[in-house]
């Protein structure tokens, strides 16, 4: 950091702030508006530094765009600037997605506001769909030969994972980076470091508080292969172990974390209001981003070293195909939470329009909100539970 110029943490504030307000669009949406910024405007960062902290932070388990986030302020900084950085652009977004959590995962909302998270949460497994082939397309592409059947391998355990293992589907993220590792014949070092949230999930059942904890921090530590892949690891807490949520008011909350500013991770503060209100919120969201601030203060002096780590690629090479399979998986249970037949017909319009007419997310998902009010309005039945 010493040859960056010294930018005051006041500037960084403001500026990370407002990328974090008007951040909407996932990830390639933050990595633009960053890279205008660092880059192109204020030339804070050089083209070279910039792609290479993204290659780095793709590396790591969490929130890509949040880390990028995070270690950009780093390098004009340092972990002062880290801390500002990543709080100025998360906070805004979650400020909102809890605001609208409050509205809609009320225990008696008004009938337009039940139509809108409704037809939104339709939505949302053409969403998954979308999401997955995202990450999986590119995978694909870089593969040839043998090494395509092991990808469609690992991606078909994820997806079966995601569809039918619940709870378990960290076990498999985690065995099929093990058994990458064993097929290039390297070293088990890593998997020893790799293996303790695997023994977490199997021999610690806890509920209240550490239960919500746990749920977050497997969001925040354990979503390998973009951010979506959050949404399968949730869901089976959130609906089907600990009854948080029901069905459609998880779909709401998958929904608000896409339409809000910011990282799709901040959807884990929905489900921590579910679970215990504001305070539920706001500590979920503090576990699930947690790692990240950790990964990049602790380690961002190390990025370079990271790139060429036989172990991490090799690990990731195993976990990130698998990951993309559990994205598009859990599009069968967010599909099987869909009751009245006007959700399947908005789903299958959300599905041409994300897959065929390539339409933003967050469009698509407005669109189902508003059609969704219109229906219930005009006196569609509503789901009985």
């Amino acid at each position: 950091m010493g040859d960056q110029p010294l930018v005051a943490l006041r500037t960084i504030a403001r500026e990370w702030g407002r990328i974090g307000c008007i951040g909407f669009g996932g990830p390639p949406a933050h990595i633009a508006l960053f890279r205008e910024l660092c880059v192109a405007r204020r030339a804070w960062l050089g083209a070279e530094q910039f792609e290479r902290a993204i290659a780095a932070t793709n590396l790591l388990p969490g929130p890509a765009s949040t880390q990028l986030a995070i270690y950009c302020a780093w390098r004009l900084r340092g972990k002062r600037g880290a801390l500002v950085g990543g709080v100025s652009f998360i906070v805004p977004g979650l400020v909102l997605i809890l605001a609208l959590s409050v509205l809609f995962l009320a225990g008696s909302p008004p009938r337009w506001v039940r139509g809108a998270g409704l037809g939104a949460g339709a939505a949302v497994a053409a969403v998954a769909v979308s999401a997955g082939l995202g990450v999986a397309l590119p995978i694909w592409r870089r593969s040839d030969g043998t090494r395509r059947l092991q990808v469609l391998a690992y991606a078909l355990a994820g997806a079966c994972g995601a569809a039918l293992a619940g709870p378990w589907l960290v076990l498999v993220l985690l065995a099929c980076g093990t058994l990458e590792l064993a097929w290039r014949g390297l070293p088990r070092r890593f998997v020893g470091l790799q293996a303790w949230p695997a023994l977490a999930a199997v021999l610690g059942d806890p509920g209240g508080v550490g239960a919500l904890t746990w749920t977050a921090l497997k969001v925040g530590a354990l979503s390998f292969g973009g951010g979506f892949v959050i949404i399968p690891l949730m869901e089976s807490d959130a609906v089907g172990t600990y009854h948080w949520m029901t069905h459609a008011q998880f779909l709401n909350a998958v929904a608000l974390g896409q339409v809000t500013p910011g990282p799709i991770v901040q959807t884990v503060a929905a489900v921590g209001y579910a679970a215990d209100g504001i305070a539920g919120g706001l500590l979920a969201a503090l576990v699930a981003f947690a790692p990240s601030f950790s990964f990049i203060m602790l380690g961002a002096e190390r990025f370079e070293r990271l790139l060429v780590n036989e172990r991490v690629i090799a690990f990731l090479a195993g976990a990130a195909p698998a990951a993309a399979g559990a994205i598009i998986g859990s599009a069968i249970p967010l599909t099987a939470a869909n009751s009245e037949t006007w959700q399947f017909i908005l789903l299958g319009a959300a599905a041409v329009a994300l897959l065929l007419l390539r339409r933003s997310v967050v469009i698509t998902l407005l669109g189902a909100a508003l059609l969704g009010t219109a229906v219930v309005l005009l006196g569609a039945p509503l789901p009985r539970h």
